[in-house]
């Protein structure tokens, strides 16, 4: 089903006029005496909190006292930000917002009734309010999660490893279903750093990060456990279905035969698997991952062990 769609692109920089009254809109549908204390009590609010998603239903339900609404969507992809309030609904209003050339995402209002031009001039306007509270929570955001993750690789480090996991050992034993972690390794790589040197080592790290995450669902979570290690973990999945997960992750490796100077660096990985046992720690889960994977290495490498 198609739905009649209004599109509209906002740059700050001259909606800032319409906040001054420099606008060339009619007359708001609204009393002028409450569309003035909607002004001044977003000012007020939205400047209260660096979270987007507290922001924007801040401002999604005063304006709704205002002006109709039925949901307001919005999206950030450089933050990969989501949010939804309220109920879709046919008719749409959605605006691209900028500043100074800065993306701030998208934005859109909806509702059953048609906007009026009024309505789409005040909201427009109003959108001038998110201006500094949304792009101070992007900032916020983006700092957060670069904070949680490893810059080399793009993957999770170990502060978000550890805070992921007690998350999802806590959702496992809630829903009662099972929870595997995988523990891998990429074999001789010290050989590699030492014939190759250190920016092909850092180039290979990538692209077996790059290689795990595109085979993993969206559900699941890559975070680089230190050095060549990664830890994989897999959300309500078992003993069987985590190994099948490890021998395609061991046999993409394979596949990435990585050139250097014409030459092929031919790459291979070992993993260690462990399934959450009842009431067990996330450092117990962790330690047996870790422990199945020393085993791989000393039977050969280029092989996954599960834990016991």
């Amino acid at each position: 089903m198609s739905f009649p769609t209004r599109t509209n692109a906002i740059d700050f920089d001259s909606a800032r006029l319409q906040r001054f009254g420099f606008s060339h809109a009619q007359t708001p549908a609204q009393p002028l005496l409450d569309y003035d204390q909607l002004q001044r009590r977003l000012a007020l609010q939205l400047q209260t909190s660096l979270e987007a998603d507290k922001i924007l239903s801040m401002f999604f339900h005063n304006v709704s006292q205002v002006i109709s609404l039925d949901a307001l969507i919005y999206k950030h992809l450089g933050t990969d930000l989501r949010l939804e309030f309220g109920e879709r609904a046919r008719h749409n209003a959605s605006y691209r917002m900028t500043y100074e050339g800065e993306q701030m995402g998208e934005l859109a209002f909806q509702r059953d009734q048609r906007f009026s031009e009024n309505e789409l001039a005040q909201l427009e306007s109003l959108l001038t309010s998110l201006l500094y509270p949304l792009r101070n929570a992007l900032l916020y955001r983006s700092a957060s999660l670069s904070a949680l993750r490893d810059p080399l690789t793009g993957a999770g480090n170990r502060i978000a490893m550890e805070q992921s996991l007690t998350r999802e050992i806590e959702i496992a034993r809630r829903q009662q279903q099972p929870l595997s972690v995988l523990m891998l390794d990429i074999d001789h790589f010290k050989g590699i750093n030492d014939t190759h040197g250190h920016a092909t080592g850092d180039e290979v790290l990538r692209a077996v990060a790059d290689a795990i995450k595109d085979r993993l669902r969206n559900i699941d979570q890559v975070f680089r456990f230190g050095g060549e290690e990664f830890l994989i973990v897999l959300t309500n999945t078992g003993r069987e279905s985590a190994a099948l997960v490890g021998e395609r992750l061991r046999h993409a490796a394979l596949q990435l035969t990585y050139p250097v100077n014409g030459s092929p660096v031919e790459l291979t990985v070992s993993l260690g698997c462990s399934t959450l046992l009842p009431g067990e720690s996330t450092d117990s889960l962790v330690r047996r991952a870790d422990t199945a994977l020393y085993a791989a290495k000393r039977q050969g490498r280029n092989r996954l062990e599960m834990a016991g």
